[in-house]
């Protein structure tokens, strides 16, 4: 039986993870707005055989206009769109899958359907859907609201608004058209499905305007790891993004989350759990240790603080000392996962704000992994083979350096070890993940037949 190999996705985030990367030499810290860097990023990954690129994504500006630290730090460093920016990758990469977040509270499903049954289109069957429900109050009052909507109703309102998007996947069958140019039949209209779906939050008619994506449906990604999120990803997720800081933490997400697949008629093959995890790489572990100082030495004291106030739900936290223990902080509206793991951190290792922010710099909660390739391959070899991890969301600390190290010096590393593929298995996302192509839902259900549509 051929040895499992894991799963690499590259967490592509403007000039690099860590919060001070754009300050790093050898960090280029304009490319977040230029596409020839974007280019370049994709084609090392898929040089590396990832089985994707990932772009976060969010809907108001991260550093709050905080001066010229901040300047170079919004969430996308000045990034684009990321839909738009996936289908000009999608012309200049063959076989590497092409992923993004989309916000399912602030979006209409038919919008979202359409865009990402176009991006599947035109690579090829590459693109894939992180769903998120959003975090933040900012994000709220760009579109015309006071307040971000509570946060088991986002959930709520995710749950069917996943049922509309493959609903409408799901309104053309894979093989309706005829183009009989005698006969001037265009398609078989039987093939053609309405999606007239009614529910609480919405109210489809459909059908979509583009035909069925090569891939059935984009691969559905979920990174929300509360109990809603869980249950969410559960139902509908096919790849997971998470974070955990140790391999007991990471054992329990991984059996706990699979384990709820059964109660929707699942099973554990049918999803990928993927961690994030910051690496960061030498030649030895001295210079690996001396890069990472460096990078802590660039975080100005005022972004640090921003960025953990964001990670504890913006809890303003410029009152408290610096170097005092962190506050009882009050629940959550947004990420309460990330809230969770952030204070767990604190009170497990006695940190101090100051302690705190530092740590989460440049991974924000997720594993930091320290050492040569060798000692890298270890770590993520440990996870993979003791079921804390189906395999891992790479977040390389700058770009484009950050990158080209892991591609070069740990990538042939897991390929002597037979961890990682040295060729692409399929021209899919779905074939390269080993995940199946789902079946559209209405070819069983037909309820009447129509004869075929002349056009």
């Amino acid at each position: 039986m051929e040895k499992s190999k894991l799963r690499l996705g590259a967490f592509l985030l403007g000039v690099g993870h860590h919060v001070a990367a754009w300050r790093y030499p050898k960090a280029q810290a304009s490319g977040g707005i230029h596409f020839d860097y974007y280019r370049k990023l994709a084609q090392t990954a898929e040089r590396g055989k990832f089985d994707m690129i990932f772009f976060a994504d969010g809907l108001a500006t991260w550093d709050r206009g905080q001066g010229t630290a901040a300047a170079g730090r919004s969430a996308l460093s000045g990034g684009f769109e990321p839909l738009t920016l996936l289908s000009a990758l999608s012309a200049v990469t063959e076989h590497i899958g092409l992923t993004a977040t989309v916000s399912t509270t602030y979006n209409e499903p038919y919008h979202l359907a359409r865009k990402f049954a176009s991006l599947d289109h035109l690579s090829g069957g590459r693109a894939g859907w992180n769903l998120v429900t959003s975090a933040t109050e900012a994000e709220a009052k760009n579109f015309s609201k006071e307040a971000h909507m509570e946060h088991t109703l986002r959930y709520e309102r995710a749950r069917e608004f996943v049922e509309v998007v493959t609903k409408l996947w799901d309104s053309w069958e894979d093989d309706p058209f005829l183009y009989d140019k005698e006969a001037g039949i265009f398609f078989e209209s039987e093939k053609l499905h309405v999606t007239a779906h009614q529910g609480k939050h919405f109210s489809v008619h459909g059908p979509l305007n583009v035909i069925r994506p090569p891939q059935g449906y984009p691969v559905i990604i979920q990174a929300g790891s509360s109990e809603d999120g869980q249950n969410l990803a559960a139902q509908t997720a096919e790849v997971v993004f998470t974070a955990q800081q140790t391999l007991e933490e990471a054992q329990t997400f991984y059996a706990g989350l699979k384990s709820r697949l059964a109660q929707f008629g699942r099973t554990p093959d049918q999803l990928k759990v993927m961690p994030g995890v910051f690496p960061v790489i030498g030649r030895t572990e001295q210079e690996a240790k001396e890069k990472y100082a460096q990078l802590q030495e660039l975080i100005h004291p005022s972004i640090g603080l921003s960025l953990l106030s964001a990670l504890v739900g913006g809890v303003d936290l410029s009152s408290y000392p610096l170097d005092g223990p962190l506050p009882e902080l009050p629940e959550t509206n947004g990420q309460k996962s990330r809230l969770k793991l952030v204070t767990d951190l604190a009170t497990r290792e006695n940190l101090s704000i100051r302690q705190l922010y530092e740590s989460i710099a440049g991974a924000r909660g997720h594993r930091t992994i320290l050492g040569t390739p060798e000692q890298i391959a270890d770590q993520l070899e440990d996870w993979f083979v003791h079921g804390g991890a189906d395999g891992f969301n790479i977040m390389p600390p700058y770009l484009p350096g950050g990158l080209d190290e892991f591609v070069d010096l740990v990538i042939p590393e897991l390929q002597r070890r037979e961890l990682f593929r040295t060729e692409y298995e399929g021209t899919t996302l779905r074939e390269n993940l080993g995940l199946q192509r789902p079946v559209n839902q209405f070819t069983t259900s037909k309820s009447t037949t129509r004869p075929p549509a002349a056009v």
